[in-house]
């Protein structure tokens, strides 16, 4: 037999597609022949039609109908372009509609019940899948359609309705389950929607865990009709998340009370907070919040990405006219948030991290705290100076909380303004990071800024973006270049020096992006530094 012999990954093994024996996918995993494989075929099994194995044009067409009418422009490179190195994302309802949202469901299914170990897969209940969803007008279709497909691939589902991302973390580590996928595009324009996937206890699927077989499997998956469903129930959790998050919260008020309160603007972005600060903080009497973009009707006044300097100033306006002592902006999914001080300062999350470091190692000493690498030193210096341990990871959620539990580590930050808590199963939660605030601020009666003053000891250029059409080779070049440094390949090329450090990474989801991150004793040293890095990375990219 001459030409090349086709393959399939199953459960980390290789197999020839023509070798006598398979694993059904769509039957527990079980081992069956080739001769039982076709059979089902034949009969049009419902599962044969989301199965990689289903190959043949002429039966597939035959057991799935006008399969090109069907599936009409959702082909192979249209999925394809949806999934990104942590999620999916893109346009509705083009490239993204409900017949792609089916398909992604139908693998997800098939995806996850494959990560259960065999005498779990026979047990209904822990293959089912929670579902929750933002305000965005498309999530109500996509989560429709989205649901339909995991009930086609046999996985039950529980339906949590309007939530924040953090949420849907808290369902899938109390409800017996086997994942969950959060219908949401984040910090993205209105038009936009996608999926946010986690397998058992909340680990995140990305695309060095899962997310690639997720997506050739819709990409071989055609819409059909698949017989008997699994089953769908919907379960409010809103109570229960409710106590969960309070559970971190010192209602007590400390240093305020009810006629000295802790005034708090709170910018929603027309997102998920402006549903959930209410219902979790509305009540509490040493808290005036005063609310800002709390409606979401799926527009959004500015766009919901804090980490923007331009999408704070509503938020620091409404401050001033207010004489607010603290300023939150929430990201569209409310997983993210960035501060503000009481003089209208922008707080960089990377500060807050050391901020915040200090209250937890006084509640555990000589744990581990993580911290992203672009973030500035004083991160590492104020975890040491309490007697933490700091531990720098890559960029990237997955990365974080893969270290705060591999750990054990109690608490994490990244420069993104995303936190994470060891006592929230290791995820984040842009809800308890602002209780943890308040928390700090009750008790230490002290403005936020004077909080945050001793840590700003470090000039700090922010991200840039530089366009580059030889990424790999200008890392390489910039690593010869300071080879006097103390040089890591962490993510990117780091150089460090006694008294500036600097990094530059390659976009996970641009080819041509550099990203550059310099850190420096003062602003002088800073744009010196900065001035001859930038005359090496290519054309930057103005914001």
């Amino acid at each position: 037999m001459s030409g090349s012999v086709r393959c399939l990954v199953v459960d980390d093994v290789v197999q020839r597609v023509d070798s006598y024996y398979r694993y059904c996918p769509g039957e527990e995993r079980l081992k069956i022949s080739d001769a039982v494989c076709l059979g089902r075929r034949r009969s049009n099994f419902p599962k044969c039609k989301g199965c990689q194995f289903n190959d043949d044009e002429k039966r597939a067409a035959a057991a799935g109908g006008e399969r090109r009418a069907e599936t009409g422009r959702a082909d192979g490179d249209k999925i394809e372009s949806l999934f990104g190195a942590y999620d999916l994302r893109g346009t509705y309802p083009d490239p993204l509609d409900a017949d792609v949202a089916w398909r992604v469901g139908l693998a997800t299914a098939q995806f996850l019940r494959s990560q259960l170990r065999g005498y779990d897969r026979s047990e209904r209940a822990k293959s089912t899948v929670v579902v929750g969803r933002d305000m965005r007008r498309s999530s109500v279709a996509l989560a429709e359609a989205l649901i339909e497909g995991l009930r086609a691939g046999g996985s039950p589902v529980v339906d949590i309705g309007l939530i924040d991302t953090p949420q849907l973390y808290f369902a899938v580590n109390r409800v017996t389950c086997c994942g969950g996928v959060q219908v949401t595009a984040s910090h993205n324009p209105p038009n936009y929607n996608g999926f946010k996937i986690c397998g058992q206890k909340a680990k995140p699927i990305s695309s060095d865990t899962g997310l690639l077989q997720i997506c050739k499997i819709a990409q071989n998956t055609l819409r059909h009709q698949s017989g008997q469903l699994a089953d769908l129930r919907q379960e409010d959790l809103s109570e229960a998340y409710r106590d969960f998050v309070r559970g971190f919260f010192n209602a007590g008020g400390g240093c305020f009370n009810a006629e000295r309160p802790l005034k708090v603007v709170v910018d929603a972005s027309n997102g998920m907070a402006g549903r959930w600060v209410p219902l979790l903080f509305g009540d509490v009497e040493w808290l005036d919040i005063v609310r800002l973009n709390f409606e979401h009707n799926g527009e959004f006044i500015h766009e919901p990405n804090p980490l923007v300097e331009a999408n704070l100033a509503q938020l620091k306006d409404r401050m001033g006219r207010s004489k607010a002592d603290l300023g939150v902006c929430f990201d569209g999914d409310a997983d993210r948030l960035i501060t503000v001080d009481e003089k209208g300062r922008t707080i960089p999350a990377d500060l807050i991290t050391a901020l915040l470091a200090r209250t937890f190692l006084g509640r555990s000493a000589g744990s581990v705290v993580v911290y992203d690498l672009r973030s500035s030193r004083a991160v590492a210096e104020e975890v040491r100076d309490a007697g933490g341990v700091p531990r720098r990871e890559r960029c990237g959620h997955a990365f974080i909380k893969k270290m705060l539990a591999d750990t054990k580590g109690i608490f994490a930050g990244e420069v993104s303004g995303q936190y994470y808590f060891r006592d929230n199963f290791y995820c984040d939660s842009g809800m308890i990071a602002f209780a943890e605030v308040l928390n700090l601020l009750a008790a230490t009666g002290k403005p936020i800024g004077e909080l945050v003053a001793p840590l700003r000891r470090y000039a700090g250029s922010g991200e840039i973006n530089f366009l580059n059409d030889d990424t790999h080779g200008t890392l390489k070049w910039l690593a010869a270049q300071h080879s006097d440094g103390e040089i890591d390949y962490l993510d990117g090329v780091t150089v460090q020096y006694h008294d500036w450090w600097f990094n530059v990474r390659p976009s996970n989801t641009e080819p041509r992006l550099l990203r550059l991150n310099v850190e420096a004793a003062d602003e002088r040293l800073l744009a010196r530094r900065l001035a001859e890095l930038s005359a090496m990375l290519g054309s930057r990219v103005e914001e």
